[in-house]
């Protein structure tokens, strides 16, 4: 269940290009079960209907402080006190320096000062207002008073000039509401998890991979997640969707997979879960590789891809505990005593994948330097809780 689900938030949309986005992050925060309460600015309304709002929401929209209606004028209190967030989105420069200086000449920037609950925004604007002093001051004073922020991001802007003051996106959004809120050992700590295969290019069709369904990764992103981790999942090719609430990198090569995890780090977890291609071909082929019937078939010369477990265990960026996996066929204790050596890690999860990949279970056996735990066959599920609640003893 996400921690969002229950939860009621006040959804405060300022006037900016970016209030679109606010209608679909409705609808996100309402899949995972939010309550939402939606007060427009006048300046919104130029950009979005209030009647989307309101449809979206399922609840009538508030935008007039001095409305008898709405709680016989008192909403800028009941909104606030009755709510267990104020998410800000968009949050633009006018509307930040209300904040900052305690102006409340609406019903948004009144309900925000009546307020006794936490208060998130997600600023969005023109490059140079975000980097204008003022704006800077305005946003440093907030966070100062404990107001929570997220973004804004860099890239294109509706005026047409690139650079930072984009709203964050709304993925981004909900996993920073869901964080709020979130409870658990591992809460505030960072964990990066690889899944999957990689596929290792022979030409611009074909590949050299392995069958790895990448269900053990994700299970285990999802469990680091519910004790409160903040997870980066580095998926291989799989046809699992991504799991709500983190920041997922979908590569392919083992090359790409390494980048994306340093560029993860630093991290409290890293969980190397990934089936990665031992080889890659040392020359891909630029054009599809033709057959006739007096060809030969084509040799391919291989050469040996990125040791990712190792890179992450001699990284001068070293997650504070590293976790590998070791996947055999045969010997496997033997296998994962040597891997755990060679390694520089703190773990070796062992599995016997002697029937192949893709299951909904395992049997895996947890092999460190002061000794080996075996475990019964369990399913992807369970392992991943397992091995989760293990990891939140050792770092937590």
């Amino acid at each position: 269940m996400s921690s969002i689900s229950g939860k009621r938030i006040v959804l405060i949309v300022a006037g900016g290009i970016a209030a679109y986005k606010s209608l679909d992050l409705i609808r996100r925060l309402r899949d995972e079960g939010a309550e939402i309460s939606v007060v427009m600015t006048e300046g919104a309304k130029r950009f979005v209907t209030p009647l989307s709002f309101a449809a979206l929401s399922g609840k009538p929209l508030s935008d007039d402080l001095f409305s008898l209606e709405d709680d016989m004028g008192m909403a800028h209190i009941n909104l606030s006190r009755q709510s267990d967030l104020l998410l800000v989105a968009p949050a633009t420069a006018d509307l930040m320096a209300k904040m900052a200086l305690g102006l409340a000449d609406d019903l948004a920037s009144t309900a925000l000062l009546a307020s006794d609950k936490p208060i998130l925004v997600a600023p969005s604007m023109n490059l140079m207002m975000w980097a204008h002093p003022a704006t800077q001051a305005n946003f440093a004073t907030l966070l100062s008073r404990g107001v929570h922020s997220v973004g804004p991001g860099a890239g294109d802007l509706a005026c047409g000039e690139v650079g930072d003051g984009r709203m964050a996106e709304v993925p981004d959004i909900v996993a920073a509401v869901r964080r709020l809120f979130q409870t658990g050992p591992l809460l505030g700590k960072k964990a990066l998890v690889t899944a999957g295969p990689t596929y290792e290019a022979i030409d611009p069709v074909r590949f050299i991979g392995n069958r790895s369904s990448g269900k053990q990764g994700y299970a285990i992103a999802r469990a680091l997640q519910r004790l409160g981790a903040e997870v980066t999942l580095v998926s291989g090719p799989v046809s699992l969707p991504d799991p709500a609430g983190m920041r997922v990198v979908r590569v392919e090569s083992a090359e790409q997979m390494l980048k994306a995890c340093e560029a993860a780090l630093p991290a409290d977890i890293a969980v190397c879960a990934a089936a990665v291609a031992d080889w890659r071909v040392a020359k891909v082929a630029s054009d599809k590789i033709k057959k006739s019937a007096k060809s030969e078939p084509p040799s391919i010369d291989l050469t040996t891809n990125p040791d990712i477990l190792a890179t992450l265990g001699q990284h001068k960026k070293r997650p504070k505990f590293l976790v590998g996996f070791a996947a055999e066929t045969e010997d496997l204790l033997k296998h994962a005593k040597a891997k755990l050596a060679s390694k520089g890690c703190d773990l070796i999860v062992a599995n016997n994948v002697s029937k192949g990949f893709g299951g909904d279970s395992n049997q895996v056996a947890l092999v460190e330097k002061n000794g080996v735990t075996e475990w019964p066959e369990l399913s992807k599920i369970e392992v991943a809780d397992r091995l989760a609640a293990l990891l939140a003893e050792r770092v937590g």
